[in-house]
């Protein structure tokens, strides 16, 4: 079943693609948190290469059991204290909201003598629940931690609303593709606008349309999650 649904997604990740002015590639990104490592590897047998966590325990728990050719994602909510364990270990952390939380990956970076990739999260709708900078507030942070040394940031991320209805949430994909647009042209030093980081499983398709190059699917290839476990 797995597979199947990797397949399907994937298929219309590269519908969307054709629908996208922007004629960008798409990598998908298997969220695969609070699956077991069975139904990870259906997926890395399909195809996926990219697989998405949320905590940090659990990231790296499953990455010596899985192949080593796999790009990790760390997509949720990053506490200060658990940086030292990921760090060298994921491709991308997408979920950087705060100048804090990007000295402490420099920091932990530099100890470990490397330069790690990150995104910034942006609250772009505005919800109380979800972590983010504020629109007006990013390009204040990204200005800040383009000093830092062993960091560098390569675009954005968000987290758009719960909806049935996906064409909702369009407006505020849009709206992060053109603050993408606006750092780009400010040519800050070790800043590049490269990934856009947004849209999950009701609502890619849309997101890829306006822009997005990095989507986080989950329910679509593995199926409801099971929080019991």
């Amino acid at each position: 079943m797995i597979t199947e649904q990797y397949l399907k997604t994937k298929e219309q990740v590269e519908a969307a693609k054709a629908n996208s002015p922007y004629g960008q590639d798409v990598c998908l990104i298997a969220v695969s948190k609070t699956h077991p490592i069975p139904d990870l590897m259906e997926a890395y047998n399909a195809g996926a290469r990219d697989f998405g966590e949320n905590k940090v325990q659990e990231l790296t728990e499953k990455i010596p059991q899985m192949p080593d050719d796999i790009r990790w994602h760390m997509i949720g909510h990053l506490q200060r204290n658990k940086v030292k364990y990921i760090v060298g270990k994921v491709f991308l952390i997408h979920s950087v909201d705060s100048l804090r939380l990007a000295e402490e990956i420099d920091k932990e970076s530099k100890k470990a003598g490397i330069i790690s990739d990150i995104l910034i999260q942006v609250n772009i709708s505005h919800e109380a629940t979800k972590f983010g900078t504020d629109k007006e507030e990013a390009i204040k942070l990204i200005q800040d931690a383009a000093k830092l040394s062993n960091l560098r940031i390569k675009g954005l991320m968000t987290i758009a609303p719960y909806t049935e209805n996906a064409e909702e949430n369009r407006a505020y994909f849009s709206a992060l593709k053109n603050l993408s647009i606006d750092i780009e042209a400010l040519n800050i030093d070790n800043i590049s606008m490269d990934f856009l980081s947004m849209g999950m499983s009701g609502d890619f398709i849309v997101a890829i349309e306006e822009g997005a190059n990095l989507v986080r699917v989950g329910t679509n290839i593995f199926g409801a999650r099971d929080y019991s476990k």
